[in-house]
């Protein structure tokens, strides 16, 4: 087993995905989390915040720091590793059933993985339109979100259970300077570099 202990440092600044509103977390946003061991645990972390703040996507906090949830990592390589796919001789290119292999063999570490926002900056938030072709024409929606700014950085450690995959979660960390975390990521909001640390 490999353990890849990394500092993120946000190149651009990332979006919230928690929805602030409880019960819309509770009864969706939670129980598509693939290994959420409590519901209850999430909704709490919103905080009382993210209840008066309806319509708005948020950070889970804890102590008033922002954080992400491991599983939100699990879904960056899943997403990496789904697009590198498409890239001739990507290590990415090779691996079969690489849901399975994330899922199973691949664990981002803490549970609580922690926003570390540099000294004079603070959380904002971005405004944005969302567009939709549906049946009844276009449609047109305004989307408002939580923010961390660039220079946000982030400790974790990813345990690697095959050795052999270190490589390739190297490939899809790499693959973050071009699409980032969180929402909105396509339009580069969420990029990041990272360093391995010892």
């Amino acid at each position: 087993m490999k353990e890849l202990n990394i500092i993120v440092t946000l190149e651009e600044e990332m979006l919230g995905t928690s929805s602030s509103d409880p019960n819309v977390h509770r009864e969706y946003i939670a129980s598509k989390a693939p290994d959420a061991p409590s519901t209850e645990e999430e909704v709490e972390a919103l905080g009382v915040e993210g209840v008066i703040i309806k319509g708005m996507t948020v950070f889970p906090k804890e102590n008033g720091i922002p954080f992400v949830w491991d599983y939100m990592i699990k879904g960056f390589f899943k997403d990496s590793c789904n697009a590198l796919a498409r890239v001739k001789d990507t290590r990415s290119s090779k691996i079969k059933a690489y849901k399975k292999v994330i899922d199973g063999l691949i664990f981002p570490q803490p549970r609580k993985i922690m926003l570390n926002i540099p000294k004079g900056k603070e959380m904002g938030n971005c405004q944005r339109p969302l567009r939709a072709n549906t049946a009844q024409g276009e449609r047109i929606a305004l989307a408002n979100s939580e923010t961390v700014p660039e220079g946000t950085t982030m400790k974790c450690t990813i345990k690697i259970l095959e050795d052999s995959h270190e490589k390739l979660v190297k490939e899809w960390l790499d693959y973050g300077m071009l699409k980032g975390l969180g929402q909105w990521r396509n339009s580069g909001k969420g990029r990041f570099s990272w360093k391995e640390v010892k």
